[in-house]
């Protein structure tokens, strides 16, 4: 079958490879039909490499059930699905209080498994989430980043009418302004530099725009708050310096949640980091997208807003390509040679 592997930083190659068989009972073998560049790819191409040389990448995918181990219940061949990527020792002490995304040797296929950067991807049937009719293979594609975002929301304290600030932008960000909305917010303002990211932002529902290019964004959001600042931050750009910025955004009392990887040290002014302390914030770090029951409610959550239209990830999708392409558009998003929003590949077209 085709596929793209990763080799080495910036060493992606489109190879052939074995197609995926049964081996376990409990396997479900499945044909992709599209998948999805996710930031953490990117990192992992520009600056970490692969965690095993030449392993098919790619995570974030959905497609059609070829076939089912001996002993597989919830899915039949034929079933339109999205898969679970996360795999769990079911060993450690976190496991055991079903705490998934906090496992001791939490992975995703792409990383030690082969990934979904190919025709057809093995995965537990319990990794396995069967879609509705009207929830199409681009869309489901997304499913596992909206998890993630709702794995963050699901662990603060956001009440209806709540006022909600996004830090960054980009598909993660994104889709957190649509989910603050699902989960009540009165109000969400979006903060980016990019001024196209911010157009899109207010594509999918953001109320208040914010660049902070010129005056920072604490400053900006104290002016729309008159001086009290937002119920919850939300940090989604991953770099170094919105992780310390985003500290300065909430209310006293208020929420920070963590859903970005800044991949770098991040140096907090006085000003930023006294924040914590003085205004009393609870900060909250999230990490991947499951809980229990595996792979939890994020999934069939965020499946069923995506039925509903309140979680549309069309406005996202800028690019729609062949997998031969992906050594290429690997290289054009990290060189910045045209905007990139969400890169889905579609792996059975050639």
């Amino acid at each position: 079958m085709k596929s793209l592997k990763l080799y080495g930083k910036r060493d992606i190659r489109f190879e052939e490879a074995l197609k995926p068989t049964i081996e376990e009972e409990d396997e479900v073998v499945i044909k992709v039909k599209a998948v999805g560049i996710c930031g953490s790819d990117l990192s992992r191409y520009l600056k970490l490499g692969p965690y095993i040389e030449g392993m098919i990448f790619g995570h974030e995918f959905s497609g059609e059930v070829v076939e089912v181990g001996s002993n597989v219940e919830n899915v039949k061949v034929g079933d339109r699905v999205a898969g679970c990527p996360a795999l769990y020792c079911g060993k450690c002490e976190s496991c055991k209080k079903s705490e998934y995304a906090r496992c001791d040797k939490l992975t995703v296929i792409g990383a030690r498994h082969p990934g979904a950067y190919a025709e057809y991807v093995k995965l537990p049937s319990e990794n396995v989430v069967v879609l509705p009719e009207n929830v199409d293979y681009e869309t489901a594609a997304l499913v596992e980043p909206s998890a993630v975002v709702v794995h963050g929301f699901y662990k603060m304290d956001m009440q209806p009418g709540d006022e909600v600030a996004v830090m960054g932008c980009g598909n993660i960000g994104l889709l957190a302004i649509q989910w603050a909305k699902v989960f009540g917010a009165k109000k969400v303002y979006a903060i980016d530099i990019d001024p196209k990211k911010l157009d899109m932002a207010k594509g999918v529902g953001a109320d208040e725009l914010i660049n902070p290019k010129e005056v920072s964004a604490h400053e900006q959001i104290l002016g729309l708050t008159n001086g009290r600042g937002v119920d919850v931050a939300i940090e989604s750009a991953g770099s170094p310096i919105t992780s310390a910025q985003v500290l300065a955004l909430p209310k006293k009392g208020g929420q920070v949640v963590f859903l970005g990887i800044p991949y770098g040290d991040v140096n907090i002014e006085r000003f930023y980091f006294e924040k914590v302390v003085r205004n009393e914030l609870q900060v909250i770090g999230a990490w991947n997208a499951v809980s229990a029951p595996f792979p939890g409610p994020e999934w069939t959550t965020t499946v069923h807003y995506m039925s509903t239209g309140q979680i549309n990830v069309k406005p996202l999708i800028t690019h729609r390509l062949r997998l031969e392409e992906g050594p290429e558009t690997f290289e054009s998003i990290i060189e910045r040679k045209e905007f990139f929003g969400k890169v889905i590949f579609q792996p059975e077209v050639s």
